[in-house]
């Protein structure tokens, strides 16, 4: 055989290759044969079975983050939920998925000359939240100030009197300020957490990956990472969840203040707002003037903690 006839038959051999391997396995782009949703689920499937995802079932791993996902399949992950809770905690749990309220952005103001300090509104946030008891976590953090210093590096948080309150001392709770200009959403790398059209910042916790970048982000410590199970103590009553606020945890998230949204969206004031044996507490809706919290604004001293970082608070502070 020539030269050129070897060199023409190895050319076409190679050709009915090419075109036998094509036809075998399509190669990778926008025109090749993707898996279906069927092959997607099994791959996914072996692969859960290699790895152990914390608290986290087959449900929620597929589950879509909730600004994304439908009205049907909010139903469907509010049932598994219930079915959940209710095997786990022996309690039947209303998980709520209330919208926020057209023409409402919820603004809160503390009256720093009536806190006593008592941190009534402390306990009653960890009891509405179902927030961990060991290692213990408060959305709360009450500082205490000597009279005439307002330098946060020299209050504390430690303090244990007889009576409430001190002579010589005054009182700043402090939690999620609610920025409208809020660093910790900016930061989070999977956009588990959001400001809400209400104000709300808000954290979907099935998104959560627990990498804490929103905690070191947060000037104000607004924001706790979950080591252990929430608490739901046996002779808990209220059981009204929301599927954004108070709903049980899985651990390995990060939690913070929602403003009890589970209230807050159906016509009642936030718990700590409720306990407080002072009425230091004023919350209520910043777009309507007619509102406690508008009038407070816009008639008393007003600060808010760290302008300077341009976070936009929704937290105020006032005193006459």
């Amino acid at each position: 055989m020539s030269d050129s006839n070897k060199t023409t038959q190895e050319t076409a051999t190679i050709r009915r290759d090419k075109k036998d391997r094509a036809t075998e396995a399509p190669a990778c782009g926008k025109d090749s044969i993707q898996p279906d949703r069927r092959s997607f689920l099994a791959g996914a499937a072996a692969f859960l079975g290699l790895i152990s995802v914390s608290s986290c079932s087959w449900q929620e791993f597929v589950q879509n983050h909730f600004q994304r996902m439908t009205k049907t399949e909010i139903e469907e992950t509010v049932e598994r939920l219930r079915a959940e809770y209710k095997g786990k905690y022996g309690k039947d749990f209303v998980v709520g998925t209330e919208a926020p309220i057209d023409g409402t952005l919820f603004g809160y103001a503390l009256d720093i000359q009536r806190c006593i300090g008592c941190r009534r509104c402390v306990y009653a946030c960890v009891d509405e939240n179902n927030q961990t008891r060991n290692p213990q976590m408060q959305y709360i953090r009450v500082l205490r100030f000597k009279d005439g210093n307002m330098d946060l590096e020299e209050s504390s948080i430690y303090y244990d009197p007889e009576e409430v309150p001190e002579k010589g001392y005054y009182y700043m709770p402090v939690q999620c300020q609610h920025c409208a200009n809020a660093p910790c959403t900016k930061v989070c790398p999977v956009r588990a957490t959001w400001t809400e059209p209400d104000g709300i910042v808000v954290v979907d916790y099935n998104w959560c990956i627990g990498c804490r970048y929103c905690m070191a982000a947060c000037p104000y410590m607004g924001r706790w990472f979950n080591f252990a199970d929430p608490v739901i103590p046996a002779d808990q009553v209220n059981t009204q969840t929301h599927y954004l606020g108070n709903r049980p945890r899985m651990r390995n998230v990060v939690e913070k203040c929602t403003f009890c949204i589970q209230r807050v969206r159906v016509g009642k004031y936030p718990m700590c707002v409720e306990v407080c044996p002072v009425g230091a507490r004023k919350f209520g809706n910043l777009l309507d003037p007619d509102s406690e919290i508008s009038r407070i604004i816009s008639t008393k001293r007003v600060f808010r903690l760290k302008e300077e970082l341009n976070t936009q608070p929704k937290f105020y502070y006032f005193f006459a």
